[in-house]
């Protein structure tokens, strides 16, 4: 007897491209987002001194640079978002399957 084919295990090879990012990987890309944000602070910080003169771009500047260390945590502590995964489900109209003429089979 043969087994039928929506019963056959698949033999189409799993993608890999679709598999989450290991947590290894995503620490790295954590990692380097906080050392941006925080090697942007100091440039910050210089930029006022160099603005002394124009007060109100020092001012702009040190006020910049305040929060970056509080908001280069809460990034790095965030997870990556997920992809969005697509569910497959399956949706018939009542009595599809046997609207159509079946073929008989004889002996």
């Amino acid at each position: 007897m043969t087994e039928h084919p929506s019963r056959r295990p698949s033999t189409a090879p799993a993608l890999i491209t679709d598999a989450p990012m290991s947590y290894e990987q995503e620490l790295v890309i954590r990692k380097r987002r906080y050392a941006l944000m925080m090697g942007m602070r100091i440039p910050l910080m210089i930029a006022a001194v160099v603005f002394v003169s124009v007060p109100w771009v020092a001012v702009t500047l040190l006020l910049a640079s305040v929060p970056l260390p509080w908001m280069a945590v809460l990034i790095a502590n965030d997870r990556l978002p997920r992809k969005a995964e697509k569910v497959s489900r399956f949706r018939s109209r009542p009595h599809e399957l046997e609207s159509r003429d079946h073929p008989v089979i004889e002996s």
